[in-house]
């Protein structure tokens, strides 16, 4: 479902994979964020981060009458507080996608879905 915003100029579509990669790019900058995995761990498998390319498999967009609806499947870092990097994540995403779309994002929900020691 991609989001439709009209201009003096003409239509603009911006699909939700866009809007994934803007998202993910977010994430993944964020402190304690190892990377992003798979919505759907049982048929996609947990153990591999997804790449950039990827991102729309760990991001789900919704667009509601309040704004955009946000889901985000996240990896942390051992050792970090999840709270406070979960806050962060939160945080950068809602200002990313509404500096770059000029849209309200209602809620930013991250879901960690494991811990992993880097090193």
């Amino acid at each position: 479902m991609a989001i439709r915003k009209d201009t003096s100029l003409g239509e603009i579509k911006i699909s939700d994979d866009a809007i994934a990669v803007l998202a993910g790019g977010a994430v993944t900058e964020s402190y304690g964020v190892v990377g992003m995995v798979s919505k759907s761990v049982i048929r996609d498998g947990f153990n591999e981060l997804l790449k950039k390319e990827n991102y729309s498999k760990g991001v789900i967009v919704k667009n509601t009458a309040k704004g955009l609806y946000v889901d985000l499947y996240i990896v942390v870092s051992y050792g970090v507080r999840i709270t406070e990097v979960v806050k962060e994540v939160q945080k950068r995403v809602k200002y990313t996608l509404e500096k770059a779309l000029k849209m309200d994002v209602d809620s930013v929900n991250v879901y960690v879905q494991g811990v992993k020691v880097v090193g």
